[in-house]
């Protein structure tokens, strides 16, 4: 693998958002026309504190709130000429999740909506710790929802299970920052789904994609998925935020210092948007490969540069964090709750270090 330094000077791509309450966030507007876009995008006026995203766009569709609540939406087909590749999005489609984080009136922070992807049949959502650092501030007025579908809808609650404590030490002062910069390592987070919305609990089923621990190479075809949002407006975001699907390849690929495959560049396209932190890069064998972390965001989005760590990073650094292999937590439900309950000291300790810094 490459021993090229990592690439630098690049955005953590979640998605700013004016302070919004739950109630707002969630209203569904009958009048308004909207533009939906299968990528991330700003929906707010102030300027986005990062985005994230890269590949070609598989799905776009223009059409109102009211025509989204009162007939089902067909999506394209998704098709890339590689049959394999091809029932990896399908899969990636139904595993990929939007979480919207809402802070009160008056807040400093403001509302930010992300990406995120199942990883287990227990309800297990791997993410960015840059995303999921909101859950750690519940105690002050912050909530957070998992949404899913096309378009995306409140469907579940979660918990945090695991955040890496040595990018918040490193990075705690990012949650304020307008477009803070990062390289994407310890970026990442572990979320536990913990309970439903207007489901019943026996209706409740959880696709998901399977981590891989060996990483892509060069030219490796994958698929890019996530829930871009940069530029839709927030009342967009709120009802027709459908999933953007997008074909691709591996560019390039990067190390942390090591001879480790840790980092993978995916070029520009529209999904190399803000609100795509979080997303999945699957392969054709079927498995999570990577969670996009970083993203430049100015310019044409073909002409962006997104990023990505690989899950083999990811495990190494979890097990290096905790002492743990990953698929302790992946084992079951049993597990999943102990670890969440476990991590309930150092989550304290940790949101005493974010706001003590900001």
């Amino acid at each position: 693998s490459s021993t090229v330094s990592v690439i630098s000077n690049l955005v953590f791509p979640k998605i700013v958002l004016p302070n919004l309450t739950p109630s707002v966030q969630t209203k569904i507007t009958e009048s308004s026309t909207t533009e939906t876009h299968t990528t991330k995008k700003v929906i707010s006026t102030q300027k986005p504190k990062t985005v994230n995203h890269s590949s070609d766009i598989a799905t776009s569709s223009q059409t109102s709130s009211s025509s989204v609540r009162s007939a089902p939406i067909k999506l394209p087909s998704l098709s890339s000429g590689n049959t394999a590749l091809d029932i990896s999005a399908i899969a990636l489609r139904k595993a990929i999740v939007n979480i919207l984080c809402y802070t009160p009136a008056g807040s400093s922070l403001r509302s930010i909506s992300g990406s995120g992807t199942i990883i287990s049949p227990n309800g297990i959502i791997l993410t960015n710790a840059h995303i999921a650092q909101y859950f750690l501030l519940k105690n002050k007025g912050i909530s957070c929802v998992i949404r899913t579908g096309s378009p995306a809808k409140d469907a579940y609650t979660a918990n945090l299970m695991f955040i890496s404590p040595a990018w918040i030490h490193k990075n705690a002062k990012t949650i304020t920052e307008r477009t803070p910069l990062g390289t994407g390592e310890h970026d990442y987070a572990l979320l536990a789904i913990s309970g439903d919305i207007g489901l019943k609990k026996s209706e409740i089923t959880f696709p998901y994609i399977p981590i891989s621990a060996i990483p892509p190479t060069r030219d490796t075809p994958v698929v890019i998925g996530s829930y871009g949002a940069q530029f839709l407006k927030v009342s967009q975001i709120q009802t027709s935020l459908f999933p953007t699907i997008v074909f691709g390849s591996v560019k390039d690929i990067f190390t942390f210092g090591t001879k480790t495959i840790d980092v993978i560049s995916l070029g520009g396209s529209i999904a190399a948007q803000e609100g795509s932190s979080g997303g999945g890069i699957v392969g054709t064998n079927g498995s999570l490969v990577g969670i996009i972390t970083t993203s430049t965001i100015t310019g044409s989005t073909s002409a962006r540069k997104l990023s990505a760590i690989t899950t083999s990073y990811i495990r190494s650094a979890y097990a290096s964090e905790t002492g743990k292999p990953i698929e302790f937590l992946l084992s079951g439900s049993i597990a999943t709750s102990t670890a969440t309950e476990n991590f309930a000291n150092e989550s304290a300790t940790l949101e005493a270090f974010l706001l003590s810094n900001n």
